[in-house]
């Protein structure tokens, strides 16, 4: 089965909403085994709805729509659905009932333009909707199924997951969807490419890859489809345990793991802990880390040492190493990140320090220039620069994910010392 969605309404055309219904019920359909064939965004417009539908008819077997059943005049999709599906509008006493309830609920009262609400067409299969006054409808003809829900994100999630996914499933799955997402960081996505490529060219030809590049992550991920689970399961783990071989220094995680959980649960794992000290970031890391609910088990906190004088009175860089070195350098990175972690007396310190931009860069660091250290026991210091670009807020996003996988390669390499001195 194909699916075919249509999300109603202006707000999305002009950047006011964000559509993230149809992300949303792709992602659910895909779990059920329902591949989407395309998402359109349209107006409130009966012609465009009704050229909209019959696309959307001609093309798939399943067709969703979000949005325009609500009581304004705006609201149109309903009289389309019916004059398409050549359906009348009949009074349902089930749902003016459901309605009254809800506005009785909330100290309101029944409006003519909420009784209209419902009037619902009579060859439609009727969705209730606990959480708002308009009625979802589901129309059947042969193989063809046309669904319609309210755009409220809320509503069409309780819908979706009570009555439309549960239907769809009961109709006999015809397969399975796979994706594996593997997650890396320090490389970019054509030299990633470069290095995959012959691993690429082996993949079987019903599985594919897609390259999803982000701020200073690529995700890759696997698709594969077919009529046992175990099997595409078996399939797809063998190609990541090839691509684990070929890049391990890139892999920090899987599917939907951030950077700031993966290096948490290792933290616990060590039984250690962490502090910050974040110049350029200005709080960035500290706030993704606390962020991971429990994460204090093994964060302790944050200095943010905007100022060179911050940084000499709390984290004691040495006056002299600044007025050297400067406080974008390795020697301040370093300097911060033992300062942190010895002033509040963790494992492990992160120090980072930076031109986030868009001014204050020179011809010898210019914006973009990025210094990054992990603090470790015994002293230990491992830093590393980076150069990233002129746009600010992606700077301090990619020197968060940088510091954070910094890190991780710190914190495996001590658990791998760790494993050696016990045999």
């Amino acid at each position: 089965m194909k699916a075919f969605i249509i999300s109603i309404g202006e707000e999305m055309l002009i950047g006011q909403t964000v559509n993230t219904n149809a992300a949303w019920m792709a992602s659910a359909l895909n779990d059920i085994g329902v591949e989407v064939d395309e998402i359109r965004v349209i107006t409130d417009d009966r012609d465009d709805i009704h050229r909209t539908l019959q696309d959307g008819v001609d093309r798939c077997s399943l067709v969703l729509i979000t949005g325009g059943l609500g009581p304004t005049r705006d609201d149109v999709t309903r009289d389309v659905l019916c004059g398409f599906f050549e359906s009348k509008l009949v009074l349902n006493q089930q749902v003016l009932d459901d309605i009254t309830q809800y506005l009785k609920d909330r100290g309101r009262v029944v409006s003519e333009l909420n009784r209209d609400q419902a009037m619902v067409p009579d060859k439609a299969k009727i969705i209730r909707n606990p959480f708002g006054t308009a009625p979802g409808f589901w129309f059947s003809t042969g193989k063809t199924h046309c669904i319609a829900m309210p755009g409220v994100p809320y509503e069409m999630k309780e819908m979706m997951g009570k009555h439309v996914l549960r239907a769809l499933e009961d109709m006999g799955r015809e397969q399975y969807i796979l994706h594996r997402t593997v997650l890396t960081h320090g490389i970019g996505e054509s030299d990633l490419a470069r290095k995959l490529s012959d691993w690429e060219d082996s993949l079987p030809s019903d599985m594919q890859l897609a390259y999803l590049p982000s701020t200073g992550i690529v995700k890759l991920r696997l698709t594969a489809k077919g009529k046992s689970m175990e099997r595409l399961e078996h399939r797809v783990d063998n190609e990541v345990d090839k691509l684990i071989k070929l890049i391990p220094e890139y892999i920090w995680g899987y599917d939907d793991d951030s950077l700031e959980a993966v290096v948490g649960q290792m933290l616990k794992e060590q039984n250690a802990t962490l502090s910050t000290a974040e110049s350029c970031t200005g709080g960035y890391i500290a706030h993704r880390i606390t962020g991971v609910p429990g994460s204090s088990a093994y964060y302790a906190g944050s200095v943010v040492a905007y100022e060179n004088r911050i940084k000499e009175k709390m984290l004691q860089v040495d006056h002299g190493l600044l007025q050297t070195h400067g406080a974008v350098s390795r020697e301040t990175a370093e300097s911060m990140a033992k300062g942190i972690r010895n002033k509040l007396k963790t494992t492990y310190g992160i120090g980072v320090t930076g031109i986030a931009g868009p001014e204050g860069g020179t011809e010898e660091k210019p914006v973009g220039t990025v210094w990054v250290a992990v603090a470790a026991p015994d002293d230990e210091v491992t830093s590393k620069k980076y150069q990233f670009g002129d746009k600010r807020e992606r700077n301090i996003i990619r020197a968060g994910n940088a510091a954070l996988a910094l890190l991780r390669l710190v914190l495996v390499d001590n658990r791998e010392k760790e494993v050696r001195s016990k045999k």
